[in-house]
């Protein structure tokens, strides 16, 4: 027979707190899918199954729940979009990053437009917003790099900050939402829009 000492009770609270804390993110990053408006508390506690004193026991503002669900959001992005193909073909390579990056578009967006609704509220949340551009200036620049070595400063970063503009969360979102198009029509507008917007490759 298992007797609880007091550490493993502290421990058991500790695992369900943070299970708890990790259920209302969840609750608000499903109820942002599902609405353009950046849910309430009351709202966020419903779905998640506690009442609000449980949210903000964990969270003192949703300010601070925000930034979490940012931040748990970036984590699951980037461990989906990790790169492939960096040595393929042209086509190989454009088709890998437009995939990639359409998937994260697809799944992100009400996050995205979310932290840049309320990126005024706090320099984290800004922080996020400018490390996300970073990452994916920085992606795109891996993805291309045999093409973009062909071109001189500052030809080589116009074209980086066209792609960028080019795959943006609300360049996807005017594609899917405002033109109606389908995943896989959005996608290639993207593949050609960039095969056209990329010097040739060089020679092997």
């Amino acid at each position: 027979m298992s007797v609880s000492t007091p550490a493993t009770i502290v421990d058991g609270r500790r695992l369900r707190s943070e299970r708890t804390r990790q259920l209302i993110i969840e609750a608000y990053l499903s109820l942002l899918r599902n609405s353009k408006q950046v849910p309430t508390s009351a709202q966020i506690a419903e779905r998640a199954g506690y009442s609000v004193r449980s949210v903000f026991e964990r969270f003192p503002d949703l300010i601070s729940l925000r930034i979490a669900a940012t931040d748990y959001a970036f984590a699951q992005g980037t461990a989906s979009a990790q790169p492939r193909d960096l040595h393929g073909d042209r086509a190989t390579r454009i088709r890998s990053q437009v995939e990639t990056r359409a998937h994260t578009c697809e799944a992100w967006l009400p996050m995205w437009r979310a932290l840049n609704a309320n990126q005024g509220d706090s320099e984290e949340l800004k922080s996020r917003v400018r490390l996300a551009r970073e990452l994916i200036f920085r992606r795109l620049e891996l993805m291309y790099q045999p093409e973009l070595s062909t071109l001189d400063e500052p030809m080589r970063r116009y074209t980086l900050i066209a792609l960028e503009a080019l795959t943006d969360f609300e360049s996807w979102g005017r594609m899917r939402e405002n033109f109606g198009l389908s995943i896989e029509e959005a996608r290639a507008v993207w593949m050609q829009t960039i095969d056209r917007l990329l010097p040739p490759t060089p020679a092997a």
